[in-house]
C-alpha cells in the first residue's frame, strides 16, 4: 500500500503518483496501513506489536466506529496450536462480558487467511508504565485492585483462567478505570487440548509456584499473580529479584514471600495481610477464589474510609453512523468535477477514450454506492443481534455474580470450620498428656497402695479428668464443625449446579447467537471485499483520466476543487 503525502489518498501498491495533485506516492511502512480487513476494518495506524500480532488503529468503515485490530504475524500463524488460543482470546473475552475486561466486537481471517480478532480502542496506559514511575499510594491501589479483582473473579465463574496476569495486560484509563487484557493464553479449566507436555505459560516475574511444575494450574494461580501486581503497586519493587527465568521460578518455589510492610511501612496491616496470603506457596492456603479476595478489599476500603469504586454498568454499545464522508459520496464529487474538466478543457467535444473512462467510472460508482448502502442495511441487522447478545451475556454476568459471591461465602466458612482449632496456651498433644498423667496417678496410687490418702493422688486424678474432659470438648467441637461443613458441602453442591447450568445458559446462547451473526458478517464481508475492488478499479481509471488533463492550465482550479473534495 502507498499514499500521497500531501492529500493522505491510499493507493495499490503498483500505483506512482496521486491523480489528485500529482505527487510521487510514497510506500507505508507497514503494508497492510490502509487496507480493509473483512471488508470493513479499515488499518490506519500501528498501535503495538509483540511477538505474536501487530495492533492496529481502524475505523469500522460502514458506522464510523474507531476500533483496535489484532492481526497474528505471518511466521506464528501457521501454527495450529497458536492460532486457536489466538481464536479463544477472543472467544473469552466475548464470552465474559465485563466492565473490566475489554471487550471483544469481532474475529475471523483475513483474505490471505491469517487470524485477526477486532476490539474496543482504548484510551490510557498500562498498569506497567505507571508502576515504572514508583510505588503507589495504598489508597489507589484499593481503587485499582478492586476493580482488578471484579474482572478476575467473572473470568473464573466462567472457567477461564488467565495464566499471564501481569501490569503490562491490565490497562488504566481516564478516570482510573481499568481493563483486564490479553487472554490469549488464557483456558478453560475443562479443556486442556492446547497444553503440551513440558510446556510452560505465563511470565517468570509473575508466575504462582505450581505454573513452574505443572500445566494444570487452577484460579488460585491467577490469585498469585495478582498477588505479586499488587505487592509491586504498593512498594514500587518485585518480592523476588532474579538474574533469569529459571532462578525467578525457583525463587516462586521455595523462598518465603516478604510482607509488603517490610519494604512499604506506611501500608496498613490489613492489606499486608492480604496481599501475603494471595502469595502463599501452597494454592489451599491462598484466599479460596477471587470473589473472597474482593470481599476482603472491600472490608479494607471502609476501615481506612476509602470511596471505592462502585459496580460500573455495562458500557453502552457503540452508535452506529451511516458512512462518514463515504467513499462513493466521494467518488460522486470527483465525478461531477471530472465532467466538468472534459467540457471546460475541450470545448469541441471531448476525446472518445475519456468520455469512455467517465462513463466507465460513473457505473462503478453508482455500484459502490448501492453496495455501500446494502451492507449498512446488513450492518444494522447485525448490530441488533450483537445488541441481543449483550444483553444476555451482561444478564447471566449479572445472575453468575450473585451465585458465586453466595458460594464464596460458603466456601469461606467451611474452610474456618475445617480448620484446626487454635491451641491453647500451655497445651500439647492430647495423647502425650494423658500419658504422662496416668503414668502421675498410677505412680502415686502405688505410693498409696489404697491404703493411706496422698493429695497428690488426688492431683492427678483430678488432671487426669480434666485432660479427658478437654480432649473430649475438642473432638465434639471438631465433629459439630464437621457437620456444620457438611451442611455447608451440601449448600454449594446445590448453587454448583445452579452455577453450571448458568454456565451452559450462556454456551447455548453464545452458539445461537454465533450462527445468526455469521450470515450477516459474511454478506458484509463480501460485499466489502467487492467495494474495494471497484474503488480500486477507480482509482486506475482516475489516475488514467487526469494524466492528460494535468497540462491543461484552464483545469487547475478544478484539479484544486478535486483536492479539497477529498
Amino acid at each position: 500500500m502507498k499514499v500521497c503525502p500531501q492529500c493522505k489518498q491510499r493507493y495499490p501498491h503498483e500505483s506512482s503518483f496521486c491523480f489528485v495533485d500529482g505527487c510521487s506516492l510514497e510506500a507505508l511502512p507497514d503494508a497492510r496501513l490502509g487496507t480493509t480487513v473483512a471488508g470493513r476494518y479499515v488499518l490506519e495506524q500501528i498501535l503495538g506489536e509483540g511477538g505474536m500480532a501487530t495492533v492496529y488503529g481502524a475505523r469500522h468503515k460502514l458506522v464510523d466506529r474507531p476500533c483496535a485490530v489484532k492481526i497474528l504475524h505471518g511466521e506464528v500463524v501457521r501454527d495450529p496450536n497458536v492460532r486457536e488460543r489466538f481464536r479463544r482470546e477472543a472467544r473469552h473475552a466475548q464470552r465474559l462480558a465485563h466492565p473490566n475486561i475489554i471487550e471483544v466486537y469481532d474475529q475471523g481471517e483475513t483474505d490471505e487467511g491469517t487470524a485477526f480478532l477486532v476490539m474496543e480502542l482504548l484510551q490510557g496506559q498500562s498498569l506497567a508504565h505507571i508502576i515504572s514511575q514508583g510505588k503507589m499510594p495504598a489508597t489507589r491501589v484499593l481503587r485499582l485492585a478492586v476493580q482488578m479483582v471484579r474482572a478476575l473473579a467473572r473470568a473464573h465463574d466462567f472457567e477461564v483462567i488467565h495464566r499471564d496476569l501481569k501490569p503490562e495486560n491490565v490497562f488504566v484509563m481516564a478516570g482510573d478505570r481499568i481493563k483486564l487484557l490479553d487472554f490469549g493464553i488464557a483456558r478453560s479449566t475443562h479443556d486442556s487440548r492446547l497444553t503440551s507436555v513440558g510446556e510452560i505459560f505465563g511470565t517468570p516475574e509473575y508466575m504462582a509456584p505450581e505454573q513452574g511444575t505443572s500445566t494444570d494450574a487452577g484460579p488460585a494461580a491467577d490469585i498469585y499473580s495478582l498477588g505479586i501486581i499488587f505487592f509491586e503497586m504498593l512498594t514500587g519493587d518485585l518480592p523476588f529479584e532474579a538474574p533469569n527465568a529459571p532462578t525467578m521460578l525457583v525463587k516462586h518455589l521455595s523462598e518465603p514471600a516478604p510482607h509488603v510492610r517490610s519494604r512499604a511501612p506506611e501500608v496498613p496491616q490489613s492489606f499486608d495481610d492480604l496481599v501475603f496470603s494471595m502469595m502463599a506457596k501452597s494454592p489451599g492456603d491462598r484466599p479460596v477464589d477471587a470473589q473472597s479476595v474482593l470481599v476482603k478489599l472491600i472490608k479494607i476500603g471502609e476501615e481506612l474510609g476509602v470511596a471505592l469504586p462502585s459496580e460500573q454498568e455495562p458500557e453502552p454499545a457503540p452508535q452506529s453512523r451511516q458512512l462518514r464522508p463515504a467513499e462513493a459520496q466521494i467518488w460522486e464529487r470527483r465525478s461531477r468535477l471530472f465532467d466538468e474538466m472534459l467540457k471546460r478543457g475541450f470545448t469541441t467535444g471531448a476525446p472518445p477514450d475519456l468520455a469512455r473512462m467517465l462513463t466507465e467510472l460513473r457505473g462503478k460508482v453508482t455500484e459502490v454506492g448501492e453496495l455501500r448502502a446494502k451492507a449498512f442495511d446488513e450492518q444494522q441487522k447485525l448490530e441488533v443481534i450483537e445488541s441481543e447478545a449483550r444483553d444476555g451475556r451482561v444478564r447471566f454476568g449479572q445472575a453468575m455474580d450473585t451465585l458465586s459471591a453466595d458460594a464464596s461465602k460458603l466456601r469461606e466458612e467451611a474452610r474456618t470450620l475445617r480448620q484446626p482449632a487454635a491451641p491453647q496456651p500451655g497445651a500439647t498433644d492430647f495423647p502425650e498428656r494423658l500419658r504422662a498423667a496416668h503414668k502421675q496417678a498410677v505412680f502415686w496410687e502405688g505410693r498409696c497402695a489404697f491404703m493411706e490418702p496422698y493429695i497428690e493422688l488426688a492431683k492427678a486424678y483430678r488432671e487426669l479428668a480434666q485432660i479427658v474432659e478437654d480432649w473430649h470438648q475438642l473432638r465434639q467441637k471438631e465433629k459439630e464443625n464437621e457437620r456444620s461443613a457438611q451442611d455447608i458441602d451440601a449448600q454449594l453442591t446445590d448453587l454448583d449446579f445452579q452455577i453450571k447450568e448458568l454456565r451452559s445458559g450462556l454456551e447455548a446462547h453464545d452458539r445461537d447467537v454465533e450462527e445468526r451473526r455469521q450470515e450477516s458478517r459474511e454478506v458484509i464481508g463480501d460485499m466489502g471485499r467487492r467495494a474495494e475492488q471497484l474503488e480500486a478499479e477507480l482509482l486506475i481509471i482516475a489516475t488514467r483520466f487526469c494524466a492528460p488533463l494535468r497540462a491543461k492550465p484552464e483545469l487547475v482550479p478544478l484539479f484544486r476543487d478535486l483536492e479539497a473534495a477529498g
